[in-house]
């Protein structure tokens, strides 16, 4: 397997280029998860989000991916965005493919739950009423 693909970005992600990374014509499966940014939280209505990342967080998701690549022997990719973000925008994009379906479910879930534990990236929420509040911190 390549060097997988892990990225920190400023822009607009590129889903299609996620599940490419991933393609091989020895997988059967693909799957490719989509965090978006959902309009509520905890009862409040949500109106946008901002995403702030530590300087290192570049390495974290890299060290991530390539680590969970190598465990599950499944190919992997993940691209996270950071910056201010709308309703409806993919603020993670996570990809598996594998041989068959359920390597590929368990990969990228397992991915994703520990991007979202252990990569230094921090989640200001803004809601309808003009308060905004860190998530997670």
């Amino acid at each position: 397997m390549s060097e997988p693909l892990a990225r920190i970005t400023d822009e607009t992600i590129d889903e299609a280029a996620v599940r490419a990374a991933v393609d091989a014509a020895e997988c059967g499966a693909v799957v490719v998860f989509h965090g978006v940014v959902r309009d509520h939280d905890g009862g409040e209505r949500v109106r946008a989000l901002d995403y702030s990342s530590h300087p290192d967080a570049q390495r974290f998701i890299a060290d991530i991916v390539a680590e969970e690549q190598r465990r599950s022997g499944v190919r992997l990719a993940a691209v996270h965005r950071i910056g201010a973000l709308a309703i409806g925008d993919a603020a993670l994009v996570a990809a598996a493919s594998a041989p068959h379906r359920r390597e590929a479910f368990e990969a990228v879930e397992q991915l994703v739950e520990r991007i979202k534990h252990e990569v230094p990236i921090w989640k200001r929420q803004h809601y309808a009423d003009g308060v905004s509040d860190w998530v997670g911190l």
